[in-house]
């Protein structure tokens, strides 16, 4: 089993467990990071394990993009930007086109990233405590990518209000939407993580593997053009003059002066 820097996994009684670990940084998501998951997420596939666990460390699962690695993109160039994109495209289809049943223990925010890492999954179980939400928007920055899987399960009005917002949503709000499978109290979330992944363990595995694979055929041809555009779309964001300024503004923590809105000569 390969050894990882920035995630941690774990396997035991037919279950394989991925815990994001970056606690200092609240599992915030680094390139290396995204790759170290995308090629946990390859490995388990094909693992004797029967069920996937996915979590993290500390008091947040994952707060999204990483502070250094978003003040970066506003210097990198447009190949790069659409290699970062292509990435994060790749780490999510991974997850949603997972094989085996996936559970999502969410002990803390998950916010931008996170929140797509965190509802994909076949279940997501979520403390009280836990908060999502897209807040791309205000920074200047499209969530493209997780457009695309959200639609799926909020329908459009929903995915315009959140995505346009960039508001975060309380634990009981997003069971309510559908995104959460429970609410669990946090000392006993991954109790009752494993308990279900047992109670899945039971199931045939194969049937479990063929209903996946017809989900997942369902969208698939729709999926992959949707992601064109979407990695597309990100990929171009990145080089704009309102990326740039929100990016700076959200690091000097000020209001944005959006160029967008500013008179053209």
């Amino acid at each position: 089993m390969a050894s990882f820097e920035h995630i941690v996994v774990q396997s035991a009684n037919g279950v394989k467990t991925i815990t994001l670990n970056r606690p200092d940084k609240r599992n915030a998501l680094t390139p290396e990071l995204m790759a170290e998951l995308t090629q946990a997420l390859g490995e388990a596939a094909v693992c004797n394990c029967g069920v996937l666990v996915l979590t993290g460390a500390g008091p947040a699962f994952c707060a999204g993009l990483d502070m250094e690695t978003l003040q970066s993109l506003s210097a990198h160039t447009p190949a790069e930007n659409r290699q970062d994109a292509e990435r994060l495209a790749a780490l999510l289809r991974a997850l949603y086109d997972f094989p085996k049943p996936v559970i999502a223990a969410v002990n803390g925010p998950a916010i931008a990233g996170g929140m797509s890492l965190a509802t994909i999954p076949d279940f997501t179980l979520a403390t009280p405590e836990a908060r999502f939400g897209f807040n791309e928007v205000r920074v200047g920055f499209v969530p493209a990518i997780a457009a695309s899987f959200l639609l799926r399960q909020v329908g459009e009005k929903r995915t315009r209000e959140l995505l346009l917002t960039g508001r975060k949503v309380r634990a009981d709000e997003a069971m309510a939407m559908g995104l959460l499978t429970e609410i669990v109290a946090c000392e006993e979330l991954m109790k009752s993580a494993q308990a279900l992944a047992q109670t899945l363990l039971l199931n045939s595995p194969q049937a479990m593997r063929s209903v996946k694979t017809l989900l997942a055929k369902h969208s698939r041809r729709r999926l992959d053009e949707e992601l064109e555009d979407a990695v597309a779309a990100n990929a171009l964001q990145r080089s704009s003059d309102d990326f740039r300024e929100g990016v700076q503004a959200f690091l000097q923590r000020r209001k944005a002066d959006w160029p967008s809105l500013r008179p053209r000569n």
